[in-house]
């Protein structure tokens, strides 16, 4: 058995044309375009390079990109100020906090103190609690990604076993969260859970969130189960890994996405999607 792989890059593609649509429909009834301001306090490659990919494909979506790069020795204070201003601003449908923060700064309280409604990452505890109950408004940006990840393979997640490896707030506790109002049935794990492999035999999906590179082997992994990976590593020789050993796992899954190009457009492409809800759904029309 060779799995399918689930084309991320593809997916992302398709919902990018279709909220594209949707903005050009919108500026065409004399509506304003979607607004996302991103925050990046310091200097982390990492960080810029993500950033500069939400910038860009705010661009070609049509969508509004409103940048503050901020030092690395800000105070708390004055951040939170720059929230206020941007909670205040009409043009303005979301707001990103891009992680991590200095050691100065209280990040909970940073993402607490944006309005919920502009929460585009979704971990707002308000929109974490409206997940959790299955009444959400805007979530978890990877989750919900993963979510339309699975949608494509065409299977049905209700009564499937799955496994969470990763109990993160921003990718694994949300992720379960999602499974579980799709009905399946989710066991959480870390990865210093006892006896993991056994436990990942058992699964119909299996979501490597836990950033460990490479950890799930071939032999965690249940004949034709679904393998999604969130992990993005560097091996010892410096190519990009995820969770997942890919090599060992496609030979007996019956789906895998790829790292890179599976998860991670998504997770830019589901933001983009959030943004343009929040404009059109939750805010103003003018």
């Amino acid at each position: 058995m060779t799995a399918k792989i689930i084309d991320g890059n593809a997916i992302a593609k398709t919902l990018q044309q279709e909220i594209a649509l949707q903005i050009k429909e919108r500026l065409s009834q004399g509506l304003r375009a979607p607004g996302l301001a991103v925050v990046i306090v310091g200097e982390n490659p990492a960080s810029k390079i993500y950033v500069s990919k939400k910038r860009k494909m705010c661009q070609e979506l049509g969508m509004i990109s409103q940048d503050h790069n901020l030092p690395e020795n800000i105070a708390e204070s004055d951040l939170l100020k720059l929230i206020d201003t941007l909670n205040k601003d009409h043009k303005i449908d979301g707001i990103l906090i891009q992680l991590p923060l200095p050691q100065q700064i209280d990040s909970n309280k940073i993402l607490e103190n944006i309005l919920p409604d502009k929460d585009v990452d979704g971990f707002h505890p308000y929109n974490i609690g409206r997940l959790s109950i299955g009444h959400s408004v805007l979530r978890p940006c990877t989750p919900k990604g993963i979510m339309t990840l699975l949608k494509s393979t065409g299977v049905d997640l209700k009564g499937m076993n799955a496994v969470v490896i990763g109990a993160s707030n921003i990718v694994g506790k949300p992720m379960a969260m999602e499974l579980i109002n799709a009905r399946a049935t989710v066991t959480i794990c870390r990865s210093t859970t006892r006896d993991l492999p056994s436990i990942a035999r058992q699964a119909d999906i299996v979501i490597a969130a836990a950033g460990v590179a490479q950890m799930v082997k071939g032999g965690w992994i249940k004949p034709g189960a679904i393998i999604i990976d969130v992990g993005i590593n560097r091996s010892a020789d410096g190519k990009l890994v995820g969770d997942v050993d890919f090599d060992q796992v496609k030979e007996i899954a019956g789906w895998i996405t790829p790292v890179p190009g599976g998860v991670g457009p998504m997770t830019v492409a589901t933001l983009m999607e959030n943004t343009f809800y929040a404009a059109a759904v939750l805010h103003s029309v003018v």
